[in-house]
């Protein structure tokens, strides 16, 4: 099989991509290997080389005795073309085995638009689409985790298991619970109702749902003894958990290609848009003194000269500006760079970023979100005019000259007003340059970029409907219009794609047969232009009398069972009810280091206090 992929790889674009062999990667003996696992990214390399969870739980998995974690990522267009040419089935990176030789196949699931992907890499690796027809056997089991799994119905009739929640330590219990069952002769359904026993463990088909006339759905059954509810897992001690040191090198230039150190977990805002800022709530950071250890290790381990300092909101780490003076003494005499991404306009430092930028000096970015006060607070984004307005100035004298602002249309309740209102903050935004910069005959570059609201589930904003594709490019093409000057660039998020990704994360187990009707299609890489066709989901959704604007663009009722109420993230219903309703008012819910919410995510934490 070597000798044949060998013989493919000069007629492809970037053939690292599929050669494996980096530095630090894990090899082991496969005669001492009890448990084979294909660690599986539905995308590129490129972009799956970039995700810290694969990194982590690459590292986690390998340290297990009598355990390989391989790794395994979509192909490019030209390599699957030659593959169904030549037979060859899709392979991991460090044996070169097929997936089919595998007892594991495990995916990670961040983003809807890769659901295609994993179906794709199935029938690439010769394994059975559905759970249902791969028998008895232990032999392939397929397991997902990530975000996209709080509601995995859409995926229900593919995956055998669904981790909820961060996988450190659910996914060293259910690797066990595997071996143990291996040992012991188990068939696939007696060991699918043990790992079901496992907090965090979600196995779709120990679950049934019935539906009301209208389509909505009446009750969901657990089955054979399954729990009710499954909570989410997290890590409870941060600085004790695994994080990679040896971080594997990779042979072609990756998205984020450099070290990436994450400074905490959870999110103390509470952007009532925003799965990632309550799914992984409680809020645990890191010491600064575990963080310098990782980062030198890191470093050293790699060879890198740019080092991230990464969490949802970096600015929020409480001892940012301490641990940034003390890695900036490491890193400037070496030659490395310090970057801080995902900065709040409300607690901007340009003195902090005037330190960090010592060795390169990047764009500044910034995500208002709204384009008014009003519509800023209906999404709790607790960031004003003014806090924008002040950042943008203090960077522009301190010899900025590009901007980023990010915001998105269709949110609930915006208006015209508030759509032009980002015009005129991109506006205010010029004129703060030309106020405050020290060289005014350098020019300026302000960037707007727009993306299409998506009602996600675990959100305060998950009973709203989404407008359609034509009101959205109505109000782009609105705001366009009132963005003059050539100072001013403007991108924005296709339509399609958005509403095709608010169908699916709102999804429920009718659109199985949707997905596989659409991967029948073709339908693969969605999140790439290149290959992403509308034409081609919308008849798959035709096909199997599946409207996807039912799930999309319709209200959902304040009782109605969502087709993830089996699954908990620790914030109840009605929190979120609550926070629906304020956004409503234009009421603003304060950040948990002012005030806690209530929202029930630190009874996951031992101790039951966040942030400490």
């Amino acid at each position: 099989m070597t000798d044949l992929i060998n013989r493919i790889l000069p007629r492809v674009q970037k053939p690292a991509r599929y050669t494996g062999g980096e530095y630090n990667e894990i090899i082991k003996d496969k005669s001492q290997v009890e448990i084979r696992v294909a660690f599986c990214f539905p995308d590129t390399y490129e972009i799956g080389m970039s995700n810290v969870g694969m990194r982590i739980l690459y590292g986690i998995m390998n340290n297990m005795e009598g355990v390989w974690c391989e790794r395994a990522f979509a192909p490019w267009g030209d390599m699957e073309e030659e593959m169904r040419i030549h037979h060859l089935p899709l392979w991991t990176l460090e044996s070169h085995d097929p997936l089919e030789e595998f007892d594991v196949i495990a995916f990670s699931l961040g983003y809807e638009m890769a659901y295609s992907n994993v179906l794709n890499m199935l029938e690439l690796g010769n394994i059975p689409l559905k759970s249902c027809d791969r028998g008895d056997s232990l032999k392939h089991l397929v397991i997902a985790g990530g975000t996209s799994v709080y509601n995995p119905e859409p995926m229900a009739d593919f995956l055998d298991i669904c981790i909820e929640g961060e996988g450190e330590d659910v996914d060293v219990e259910l690797l066990e619970c595997y071996r143990s069952a291996k040992r012991r002769g188990l068939g696939r359904h007696a060991f699918l109702l043990e790992a079901a026993k496992i907090p965090g463990v979600y196995v779709p088909s120990l679950y049934e749902h019935t539906y009301n006339a209208g389509g909505t759905i009446r009750e969901i059954i657990p089955l054979e003894g399954a729990p009710k509810i499954v909570t989410k897992r997290i890590v409870q001690d941060m600085d004790a958990a695994y994080y990679p040191t040896e971080t594997i090198v990779p042979s072609t230039q990756i998205v984020h290609d450099r070290t990436v150190l994450e400074l905490f977990r959870g999110c103390i805002r509470g952007c009532r848009f925003c799965q990632a800022g309550f799914c992984y709530r409680p809020v645990r950071p890191k010491s600064p003194e575990r963080l310098y250890e990782i980062a030198v290790k890191s470093l050293e381990n790699s060879g890198y000269d740019e080092m991230t300092l990464s969490s949802l909101s970096t600015s929020d780490y409480k001892k940012l500006g301490e641990f940034a003076d003390k890695m900036l003494d490491y890193c400037i005499p070496r030659g490395i760079n310090l970057s801080l991404p995902s900065l709040r306009a409300d607690n901007f430092s340009v003195e902090l970023m005037q330190k960090v930028q010592k060795v390169r000096k990047s764009g500044l970015t910034f995500a208002p979100e709204a384009g008014t006060q009003r519509l800023r607070d209906a999404i709790n984004k607790n960031v004003t005019e003014e806090d924008i307005l002040r950042s943008c100035s203090t960077a522009f004298a301190g010899g900025w000259s590009k901007v980023k602002l990010y915001f998105m249309l269709g949110l609930p309740t915006e208006t015209d007003e508030d759509v032009l209102g980002i015009a005129d903050l991109a506006h205010k935004v010029l004129t703060a340059w030309r106020e405050n910069t020290p060289n005014p005959k350098r020019p300026v570059t302000i960037t707007i970029s727009t993306s299409f609201f998506v009602p996600k589930n675990g959100t305060p904003f998950q009973w709203e409907a989404q407008i359609t594709p034509e009101e959205y490019l109505r109000r782009c093409a609105l705001l366009k219009s009132h963005l003059k000057g050539r100072n001013f660039q403007y991108n924005y998020h296709p339509s399609d794609l958005s509403m095709l990704e608010a169908a699916l994360c709102r999804g429920d187990r009718k659109l199985c047969n949707v997905l596989l009707r659409a991967h029948e299609l073709g339908c693969k890489m969605d999140g790439w232009t290149d290959y992403f066709s509308m034409e081609k989901w919308l008849q798959a959704f035709a096909d199997c009398g599946v409207d996807p604007k039912w799930y999309a663009q319709r209200k959902w009722g304040e009782d109605e069972i969502f087709p993830w109420e089996t699954i908990s993230i620790g914030i109840p219903k009605k929190f979120f009810w609550k926070e629906r309703q304020a956004a409503y008012r234009s009421e603003i819910t304060p950040d948990c280091r002012k005030q806690c919410t209530g929202c029930g995510a630190n009874r996951l934490y031992t101790g039951g206090v966040c942030d400490e």
